[in-house]
């Protein structure tokens, strides 16, 4: 069975929507989808978008040819593009709880989660996670969870994710280290189909700590941990100075670049293919996509928003679903 992704818009205020019928635009022929949407509001998805209500997700590869397959999906007021609405927070953090119900019970292959605005959800229901990633795990009682930015030309996690860089030395551990490069491995693995991954990892400071000169983490935290997985068999390398780990040659040497807090692995990402980026959550049980942007109220509505990324995360959510019901069998 083709199993369908399950779609959240993220904000119905941002460009959530009108990318989700980009999407469609691409994708209809290829692979099935579906969003959960008010489907009150279905013109937020633009311009001669045409829609067609199911009512499971087995009906979304018959909706598909004929229009954006829509479960409706109560907001609790009007959305209006461009304009923030707190009152649709609890509407919003709904949509992602559903898109993983159906994924937990196999009724879609996968889920991509649109943008969404944090400070938005914590405004308006008390949203007390540092994101989507967060709150999945919760809901998937999953143990340890790692966020992979993922493009063409780079792969990159990072450790620490949302907190301030003044919180970052205080947050790195050697088990923090290890979970990651296991969680990430094993991902590569099953999802991506790399059989021996190769896996670089940064260090926090500059020149990786020039033998201690410039910072001891590296050799208080990062380098036994290291030693360690070495030790179980890991092909891995580091930890590097991370100002020269970018650069063409060098990011042909791994399959994914482990650094140490959040803007030291998605500068380089976002640099190199900034409008193809994906979000994908390592360690759930479901597959997990996104794309790597945010809300962009300002462009809501406009038409001009770029649906790379969001068409890349649903085409993405379905290959490593695919992948990985291959390596199980």
């Amino acid at each position: 069975m083709n199993r369908p992704v399950a779609l959240t818009c993220g904000d119905p205020a941002g460009i959530g929507p009108e990318l989700v019928f980009e999407a469609w635009k691409r994708l209809r022929g290829s692979m099935p989808f579906f969003v959960l949407f008010d489907i009150r509001y279905s013109s937020l998805f633009g311009r001669g978008a045409t829609v067609c209500e199911i009512s499971s997700p087995a009906d979304a590869s018959a909706a598909m040819p004929r229009g954006i397959p829509v479960i409706d999906h109560e907001f609790t007021v009007a959305p209006q593009a461009g304009q923030a609405e707190p009152r649709n927070a609890s509407a919003i953090i709904g949509s992602i709880a559903r898109a993983a119900e159906f994924a937990l019970s196999g009724t879609a292959s996968s889920i991509c989660t649109g943008p969404v605005s944090k400070l938005l959800l914590r405004a308006g229901a008390g949203f007390g996670f540092g994101g989507q990633t967060e709150f999945l795990a919760q809901i998937c009682r999953a143990e340890f969870v790692a966020m992979m930015l993922e493009s063409p030309r780079l792969r990159v996690i990072p450790a620490t994710r949302h907190c301030s860089i003044a919180e970052v030395p205080s947050r790195l551990s050697r088990s923090l280290i290890c979970s990651t490069v296991e969680t990430a491995h094993e991902s590569l693995r099953a999802d991506f189909g790399i059989a021996d991954p190769r896996i670089s990892v940064a260090g926090l400071n500059p020149h990786a700590g020039e033998g201690g000169i410039l910072g001891d983490e590296e050799a208080r935290i990062i380098r036994p941990a290291l030693e360690r997985l070495r030790d179980q068999g890991f092909q891995i390398d580091g930890p590097l100075s991370a100002d020269a780990m970018f650069h063409e040659q060098a990011r042909l040497k791994f399959d994914v670049a482990i650094c140490m807090y959040h803007d030291q692995a998605l500068i380089p990402l976002k640099s190199l293919d900034f409008y193809r980026g994906v979000n994908v959550t390592l360690g759930l049980p479901i597959v997990r996509t996104s794309p790597d942007h945010g809300t962009a109220f300002d462009l809501a509505g406009r038409g001009v928003a770029n649906a790379d990324s969001m068409t890349r995360a649903v085409r993405l959510a379905a290959h490593m679903a695919a992948a990985r019901r291959a390596a199980r069998l």
